[in-house]
């Protein structure tokens, strides 16, 4: 199955830069290049993209924007946004986050990190650097809370422990050998989770976890 990829930034050597990297991998085309975080959000509705690489910083409608009327479309549920930073420390990504991005990359990773990214987001997961992810959520919680259904009071004691564990970063297989659990069963037990506070995917399970109190900044 080949992930149809949409490139959204300002700058054209970088768009070009990564048009010619997906299009170099297997399983990958690029089906569009956006100079705007509007004309981003209008060539997904017109593309059918599977994911879009959204910088955060572009003129006219900014990525975050762009990232909210993605998520907020009902005819583009099946679409994911990887946020692009220039640094780690860009507090813009929590807002990102908030409005729906999947996860977030340095512009400066290597080349084989943002395809290893591209199929991790558009495979459902959210990519999530624990460290600097967790930093960003304690600094900048002070915006909105996320529109869930639930908090964690509604889970049971092991879907708490899963949830801080997807805080800290870890994925299924990692949660499974920490709680002795089957991959499967740790699979299972994030997606009720996720299921019963309705978020849309781990990376707002991220944030519930730390504005809960769930997870203490600088803690586990």
């Amino acid at each position: 199955m080949t992930v149809r990829v949409l490139l959204a930034d300002d700058q054209t050597l970088v768009r070009e830069a990564f048009a010619m990297l997906v299009e170099s991998a297997p399983g990958m085309e690029v089906v569009g290049q956006a100079a705007t975080g509007r004309q981003a959000v209008e060539l997904a509705r017109s593309e059918r993209a599977d994911l879009v690489v959204m910088d955060i910083r572009m003129p006219d409608l900014d990525g975050i924007e762009a990232t909210r009327l993605i998520a907020a479309d009902d005819d583009l549920a099946g679409v994911r946004v990887l946020v692009l930073t220039t640094y780690d420390t860009d507090e813009n990504i929590v807002d990102a986050l908030r409005a729906g991005a999947s996860g977030f990359l340095v512009k400066d990773t290597r080349p084989a990190e943002l395809l290893a990214a591209i199929r991790t987001v558009a495979a459902g997961d959210a990519l999530l650097s624990p460290g600097p992810t967790a930093r960003l959520i304690a600094r900048f919680l002070s915006s909105p809370a996320l529109p869930l259904t639930a908090g964690p009071d509604c889970l049971s004691e092991r879907e708490r422990e899963v949830l801080a564990l997807v805080a800290r970063g870890l994925n299924n297989t990692e949660i499974a050998e920490a709680l002795g659990l089957s991959p499967l069963t740790a699979k299972t037990h994030v997606s009720r989770t996720m299921g019963k506070l309705g978020a849309r995917d781990r990376a707002q399970l991220v944030i519930v976890a730390y504005e809960s109190g769930l997870v203490a900044p600088g803690g586990g």
